[in-house]
């Protein structure tokens, strides 16, 4: 059971993998492993909880006690890790669109129980350890509580698969932290409650993953004037288990909404 109660290891970035850190097995998928890459979401967190003050949706108990932080990069939190479309599922005449929308329960194959996000917590417990569960809480504000976005996440992108949960989540907590430490996760420290350039954050990508790596990140922004709630990153499957470099990045198939301006957000409506 996840437990949001536990201890939580020291707030730097440094900290991600602290002392009582668990070294988690490496992500292999045991069913429908044909597929060619990851997209790992992480969410730039105060711009996705200003979306669900503008939109009056319910916000959740992490938009409700969010604060400032003396870190900044601890504000790129995970969303998800997404694999691709398997081959041997798209053969069953499943398109991108659909394997998105539905993941594991896509029909006719893996046609698995359907996880709903306005249901989270109905989904099922993902069997994670306490300690991998107390370094989750760490980056992924969603999880556990009344809004169980691990449940969600597992049971629609994670379970069909037959990943090991603590490999599934250990590898979203290992990425966030490169991710943070990287010139991009500098630049959005730097520039917090600032509006910026896209192609001055495309710069902070190639400096840490080549020119190259910059058609493998899809931003998301919402409001106007426009202010950044999420990135996606596209990953090769067969570089999932290594530190993240230049030769393991995908181009997406679309660069996002931002837009050549948008704004870091900073905490608070």
């Amino acid at each position: 059971m996840f437990r949001k109660d536990i201890a939580a290891c020291a707030a730097t970035v440094a900290a991600v993998f602290c002392a009582t850190s668990v070294v988690a097995a490496p992500l292999t998928a045991t069913r429908y492993a044909d597929f060619d890459r990851y997209v790992l979401a992480l969410s730039w967190q105060t711009g996705f909880c200003q979306s669900q003050h503008d939109m009056n949706r319910d916000e959740p108990a992490e938009c409700q006690s969010q604060r400032e932080q003396k870190d900044k990069t601890r504000n790129l939190t995970v969303h998800g890790l997404w694999p691709g479309l398997p081959k041997s599922i798209a053969s069953r005449g499943v398109d991108e669109r659909r394997w998105m929308r539905f993941g594991c329960a896509t029909r006719p194959i893996p046609n698995m129980p359907e996880a709903r996000a306005s249901r989270k917590c109905a989904a099922a417990e993902t069997g994670l350890s306490l300690e991998m569960a107390n370094q989750l809480n760490n980056v992924m504000p969603g999880a556990g509580g009344n809004s169980c976005l691990e449940r969600y996440e597992y049971a629609k992108h994670g379970v069909c698969f037959g990943f090991d949960p603590d490999a599934y989540f250990g590898t979203m907590v290992r990425l966030n932290g490169e991710i943070r430490q990287s010139a991009v996760g500098q630049f959005l420290a730097d520039n917090y409650g600032k509006t910026v350039s896209r192609n001055d954050f495309n710069a902070a990508v190639a400096k840490s993953w080549g020119k190259e790596g910059v058609s493998a990140f899809k931003l998301t922004c919402d409001g106007n004037p426009a202010w950044l709630t999420e990135v996606q990153i596209s990953i090769k499957a067969s570089a999932i288990n290594a530190p993240l470099s230049r030769d393991a990045l995908l181009r997406q198939p679309h660069p996002g909404n931002c837009g050549k301006q948008f704004v870091i957000d900073k905490a608070g409506y």
